[in-house]
């Protein structure tokens, strides 16, 4: 069972997301709503999965460079209600994996994770690129 932390500060929104992760199989073992509070559960519990709402990631804190920096496996999920071009592109480049849309709708979130975690698994087993 793949290990999730939630961080986002709206309580209604974690509870939601909570719901879904638990009843489509993961095993949430932290919730929070401050990024500090959140990279604190990461180090405590090593989770596999961190879904973060858009605003902890643009609170200046830099806490998706400090967890690809010391947990470079575990794959980020942005979770925001308003996702623009930009946004995703920005957020790509400084290592989210996955994209999760507010209001939540439970098989789209399942389904976005599964087939993140799928492409990373079909990479690593595919290998460095060839020279």
């Amino acid at each position: 069972m793949l290990k999730a932390v939630i961080v986002d500060s709206n309580a209604i929104s974690r509870g939601l997301l909570n719901t879904v992760l638990t009843d489509g199989g993961y095993n949430v073992v932290g919730q929070t709503h401050t990024s500090a509070q959140g990279y604190a559960l990461l180090q405590k519990h090593a989770p596999h999965i961190i879904c973060i709402a858009l605003q902890q990631v643009e609170d200046g804190s830099n806490v998706v460079e400090q967890i690809r920096a010391t947990m470079p496996k575990t794959l980020i999920f942005l979770v925001s209600g308003t996702l623009d071009a930009q946004t995703v592109q920005a957020s790509l480049g400084r290592g989210v994996h996955g994209f999760i849309v507010k209001p939540f709708k439970a098989d789209a979130v399942l389904k976005t994770i599964r087939n993140t975690v799928i492409a990373v698994v079909r990479k690593l087993q595919a290998g460095p690129p060839a020279e």
